[in-house]
């Protein structure tokens, strides 16, 4: 499944990054702060890992079906009384000897165990890949999170220095009129305190926007000393609820696009095809060996080779006698004796073997029974799990879908409050300026002004986020 957040994160801003010399401030589009995050991300790289590992364990149920093949070998030195390898001969003597062995076995046959395994850890592997896009997306959705927060603290320090710059032009204005006597001087002196409030929520939004960027920071694990800054998109505003998809579906999309619900899928389809596994304990086993030895010792270093001419004399042998104690003479073959080799002996001591083994299994203190029940028993837990994700999914969708729909109509009041607020902050102002409005009528419309253009702000990056997070269900491409 294509990463569909990331595509969203592109929709949202151009990928772009610089580093400016002068002031030492890093340039960030949204892009380059989600790579980030997700290089910097533990919990990201734990998901990996541990699809690494799944990725191993394939890796090996694979290679299980392959013939095993060892060799080994052995050096030993004997003094005293000992057998002779060579001979299996005592011998009263130091003896240098030395082996090599061999062996190969392959399951030929056991009720598709190895096949089954196989086919188990495949799909666990791509569940753990789900996983780990599952790790990235929840990380990129924070990322996502965390930068529109910041667009948004900027748009109200922009909107709190308009409305200083205004309390200032009019603190201005009323002083040249208080020194020509036009206004009393009261007048100044509640224009200058309403230019310090302004200053003050100046000051709270630009520590707004600091702690924004902190936090944006400590998503992506940056240290809080890196000055960063981003870049703002150009960014389109639906026409309205009405433009939203309908919940059930977004729902059926987020069914198909979601990684949590595939990778709860596929541990139901893991799980099944652990029972089959778990089965196989029950059945026959057939399996092929083979193998090899040989060995060489230095006490066999002389061998007796006949004369092929022919020819012999009997000699006494001092250790045979009859009943009646006469010695016994026996044939001594012509020949001479001469130096079997460390080649030699390991040509002439090589044993080889090959054998057809069956198992049948008849009763294994109900360790097979025990599996198979347990693997029944995560079957079904499988299928819960399946269940809980898909109740959570619809659940999550039907709280965006509503907020969403709620956040439309928020910004749509928002935006008729700005406007009737405007069109008497003016009518205000103007009465003002000309004497028929006080001070107080003055100051309650411009915070109310104020108040109402923060409100939209608010509004407006609530409607984007929530609607972006229905259409990051539907596994949509975006751009603003």
């Amino acid at each position: 499944m294509p990463n569909h957040l990331l595509t969203l994160l592109l929709g949202v801003t151009i990928s772009f990054s610089s580093y400016s010399q002068a002031d030492s401030v890093y340039i960030l589009g949204l892009q380059e702060c989600v790579d980030i995050a997700l290089k910097n991300n533990t919990t990201v790289k734990r998901s990996l890992l541990q699809s690494e590992n799944a990725k191993i364990n394939y890796n090996q149920a694979r290679a299980s079906q392959l013939p095993s093949l060892n060799v080994g070998g052995s050096y030993g030195y004997n003094w005293g009384r000992s057998i002779d390898p060579t001979t299996n001969q005592f011998v009263a003597q130091e003896i240098n000897f030395t082996g090599m062995n061999g062996s190969a076995s392959m399951v030929v046959f056991n009720w598709f165990s190895l096949v089954n395994t196989v086919k188990q850890n495949s799909i666990l592997l791509q569940s753990s890949q789900y996983d780990a896009e599952k790790a990235r997306n929840d990380i990129s959705l924070n990322i996502a999170t965390f930068y529109l927060n910041v667009i948004f603290n900027k748009e109200l320090v922009e909107t709190a220095e308009y409305q200083l710059e205004n309390s200032q032009k009019q603190l201005d204005r009323t002083k040249k009129l208080v020194q020509s006597g036009s206004l009393p001087r009261t007048n100044e002196l509640e224009l200058i305190s309403q230019v310090a409030s302004n200053e003050v929520n100046l000051i709270t939004a630009q520590n707004n926007l600091n702690l924004a960027l902190l936090n944006l920071k400590q998503g992506m694990m940056m240290p809080s000393t890196q000055k960063i800054d981003i870049i703002i998109p150009e960014m389109e505003i639906g026409t309205g609820s009405e433009s939203l998809a309908p919940v059930e579906e977004v729902y059926n999309d987020a069914l198909n696009n979601m990684p949590e619900i595939k990778s709860a899928e596929l541990q139901v389809k893991g799980a099944e095809y652990g029972i089959e596994v778990a089965r196989s304990g029950f059945t026959p086993t057939l399996s092929l060996n083979a193998g090899f030895s040989t060995n060489y010792s230095d006490a066999f270093g002389d061998r007796f080779i006949e004369d092929p001419n022919g020819g012999g004399s009997y000699v006494t042998n001092p250790g045979l006698q009859t009943a009646s104690g006469e010695s016994i003479q026996v044939f001594q073959p012509a020949g001479d004796y001469e130096e079997y080799g460390f080649g030699d002996q390991f040509r002439d001591n090589l044993s080889k073997q090959a054998s057809l083994n069956l198992s049948i299994p008849i009763f294994n203190n109900l360790r097979n029974s025990s599996a198979v029940q347990r693997q029944k028993i995560a079957l079904q837990q499988a299928e819960i799990n399946v269940v809980e994700q898909q109740n959570f999914l619809r659940q999550t969708v039907e709280s965006a879908h509503n907020d969403a729909v709620a956040a439309s109509k928020a910004y749509s009041a928002r935006q008729k409050q700005l406007e009737a607020l405007e069109e008497t902050y003016r009518s205000i102002e103007n009465q003002y300026n000309l004497g028929a409005a006080n001070f107080t009528e003055y100051q309650v419309a411009s915070n109310n002004l104020f108040g109402a253009k923060s409100d939209l702000v608010r509004a407006k990056y609530d409607f984007i986020f929530k609607t972006k997070i229905l259409d990051f269900y539907q596994g949509k491409d975006l751009s603003f």
